[in-house]
């Protein structure tokens, strides 16, 4: 894994989904198979595979310390291309020091993470007057996970952090996105322990190679995530769970 400490020009991004994007890092340790964010690289001048690299923006806190007085208070999304808990955040503390400069400042933030890291964080968060934290858990078979996911944390040590931070008042949500085989288990382990679930299905095309290596291809079909999606989606408003399907 290549660790490169790098000066950024500006913190907080114009983002599609929310007001603004923070991205404390470049790459990600977690290496998902079918991961968006691949794209960054050609902006990064990295040889190296997307997943064996990662860039720490150290001035990030010092940036964002000036920016939230000088823009307009919005959401702030962390993290949107790469995880804010990922594995290098527990050294560097990027992260946490961004989170309490925004909820220092009133701020409202939606963290989105596959770490349960993130529960670190949780004297911070209960300062805060609006920020949710978001798990992306896309299925409940360890076995799947370990195919598409495997530099990120098991699923069970994500659903176990999102007990804790629920247990302590804060909002949480699951994105279920990309749906992968063995995500209607998730209804059980997740009721209690969420305030609402999105489902989105795959939009890339990164992991099509571990589809097909692992005698998938069904997974891949629109009828599948249709289905599928549509099941789940039920299941977990009949628990009581607030469901959004993202396509």
């Amino acid at each position: 894994m290549i660790i490169k400490e790098i000066q950024a020009k500006s913190i907080l991004s114009k983002s599609q989904i929310y007001d603004y994007a923070l991205n404390a890092y470049v790459g990600c340790q977690h290496t998902c198979v079918y991961c968006y964010a691949k794209f960054m690289k050609r902006f990064t001048g990295h040889r190296e595979p997307w997943g064996n690299f990662v860039d720490i923006k150290i001035n990030a806190p010092e940036l964002l310390f000036h920016e939230v007085k000088k823009k307009k208070i919005g959401r702030v999304w962390i993290s949107g291309v790469c995880d804010a808990y990922q594995p290098v955040e527990k050294k560097y503390l990027i992260t946490r020091k961004c989170l309490e400069i925004l909820v220092e400042h009133g701020w409202p933030c939606t963290i989105q993470t596959k770490s349960p890291l993130v529960v670190r964080d949780i004297d911070i968060l209960k300062r805060s007057v609006d920020c949710e934290v978001g798990f992306t858990i896309t299925t409940a078979d360890e076995k799947i996970r370990k195919i598409f996911e495997p530099g990120a944390p098991p699923i069970a040590k994500r659903v176990e952090a999102l007990a804790i931070l629920h247990a302590e008042g804060i909002k949480t949500f699951v994105m279920v996105a990309p749906l992968l085989p063995g995500a209607e288990g998730l209804v059980d382990l997740l009721k209690g322990k969420v305030d609402h679930v999105l489902i989105d299905r795959l939009n890339y095309h990164y992991a099509d190679w571990a589809y097909k290596k692992h005698g998938m291809q069904g997974a891949m079909d629109d009828s599948f995530f249709e289905q599928k999606g549509e099941d789940l989606g039920i299941a977990f408003e009949e628990e009581g769970i607030v469901c959004s399907k993202l396509f």
